[in-house]
């Protein structure tokens, strides 16, 4: 992204780059990017004071119809110019408020992490609060999906599924990476060396920086590319530009790419490992003398996250499919533990770097479904509810929890087993999350009801095609 401070800097790089047209992207209720374009002689400095109206009802979990009038407030550090419009098209990430109040409206996510990083502030812990998620999606070459009353099927294929191993491809060239093997042989088994390496160039040229990409686990082109870390508000604006190139430079490939969490039975799914730090005065606060080299203010917040990632899956892991993932005997850990390099425990050190700087702490259970904006700010709130209340983690679990015996599990809580838990969890348990009126009493409520309604109970009213292998005969 440009880093244009003010409107008229903003606009100053539309005209050097030769912008037709403006495009204001913003966030949607579920995390999804939308979008309206105006001419530019639509824009002047004012459009970044006074907005642009569009209809709030026609968006997923917003505004009823008698009050549906909102405005989009552009933001012009998000400027740069989209890559994938045929005429040059200045893209601008906004900012959600009322027309009448003038307020930020309360169900804008990216109002709510603004909230937060503002929280963050006013406790006095620190002043900055890095995320850095490693979000792995799958690459396909066909999805077809349908439910009607009398039917109801998925179909995806991948050139690299080994499901395809001896399927007729004149000639079929036979590298197909093994279920659960994927990680991370060179080519010709990964097909998508290439691919992934021009979604990464187009980021950088967009202004993300990228650590590394490479093939994940699973057959069938799962893959992860990994950006540097930035601050909360930044990195949840930069994922969704990392979805938004990975889908579009696929899409010119002739490919498709979705982040669902499990789109294939029995073979690793898609999670979203999301790393954390906080800072103040430029200095790290989660470096420190305490097991495996961190402070007692980072073993506090991951306190804070163990105590709450039942409430927190609501947002972590926020989609029936979710749950089809966060099981045990894959990757995605249930167990809520931390450990240092352990990637079965829920909370995870790394250890990869001495430094002070590179101190940080995994959260390992989210899948990249999740709003980023919401989804971090919760884990935010409940790692400050843990440092404010002092709450202790508990001891590390430094063994494969996959292959402890039952009673050595009894003593820790596990991940919800589905969505309809994950809410009741935060049904219960979000006071935490009210601080500072960060998430308010109407958010919560709206996200309840919407998913509840929306996805947990229309998936619960459609038989499952697997439905009719177990009881079809009896």
């Amino acid at each position: 992204m440009h880093q244009a401070r003010t409107p008229k800097e903003a606009l100053e790089f539309a005209v050097r780059e030769g912008a037709q047209l403006v495009d204001c992207k913003f966030v949607d209720w579920l995390g999804q990017w939308q979008h309206v374009t105006f001419p530019m002689h639509e824009f002047d400095e004012s459009t970044f004071e006074e907005g642009l109206g569009f209809d709030g009802s026609s968006i997923r979990g917003w505004q009823s119809i008698e009050s549906s009038d909102m405005l989009i407030i552009p933001d012009p550090a998000t400027a740069m110019i989209d890559p994938f419009c045929e005429h040059p098209t200045l893209s601008l990430i906004c900012n959600i408020i009322d027309p009448i109040t003038r307020e930020p409206y309360s169900r804008d996510p990216r109002h709510i992490a603004t909230k937060a990083t503002n929280y963050l502030k006013l406790t006095g812990i620190a002043d900055t609060a890095y995320f850095g998620p490693e979000a792995e999606f799958f690459i396909l070459d066909d999805v077809r999906f349908e439910t009607k009353e009398q039917a109801s099927y998925y179909y995806v294929d991948s050139v690299e599924g080994r499901w395809n191993s001896g399927r007729v491809e004149g000639p079929n060239l036979g590298y197909k990476p093994r279920y659960k093997e994927g990680y991370f042989p060179v080519p010709p088994t990964d097909s998508l060396q290439n691919l992934r390496s021009e979604m990464v160039l187009q980021m950088e040229k967009l202004g993300l920086v990228i650590e590394c990409q490479h093939h994940e686990v699973a057959t069938a082109g799962q893959a992860e590319i990994d950006m540097r870390f930035l601050p909360l508000v930044e990195m949840s604006d930069a994922l969704l530009l990392y979805k938004y190139v990975v889908k579009n430079v696929a899409y010119r490939a002739g490919k498709t790419v979705t982040f669902m969490p499990k789109p294939i039975f029995n073979d690793n799914g898609s999670g979203m490992h999301v790393h954390q730090s906080l800072w103040k005065d430029g200095k790290p606060l989660f470096a420190g003398n305490e097991y495996a080299g961190v402070s007692q203010i980072c073993l506090h917040y991951i306190g804070g996250i163990l105590k709450r990632a039942r409430s927190l899956a609501a947002f972590t892991n926020p989609t029936t499919n979710s749950y089809k993932r966060l099981v045990p005997g894959f990757e995605a850990p249930v167990t809520l533990a931390y450990s240092s390099r352990n990637r079965s425990a829920g909370v995870r050190i790394p250890m990869y770097s001495p430094s002070p700087k590179a101190k940080r702490i995994e959260v390992r259970f989210p899948d990249p479904c999740c709003n980023p904006y919401l989804g971090f700010s919760a884990m935010l709130m409940a790692g400050l509810d843990g440092i404010e209340n002092k709450i202790d983690p508990g001891a590390p679990l430094d063994k494969d929890i996959y292959s402890l015996s039952p009673e050595e599990l009894e003593n820790f809580e596990v991940m919800p087993a589905t969505l309809e838990e994950a809410l009741d969890c935060l049904e219960e348990d979000h006071e935490f999350l009210l601080k500072g009126d960060v998430f308010t009493e109407d958010a919560i409520r709206t996200w309840l009801s919407y998913k509840r309604e929306n996805e947990c109970r229309q998936v619960a009213l459609r038989p499952h095609p697997h439905e009719f292998e177990l009881y079809y005969d009896l």
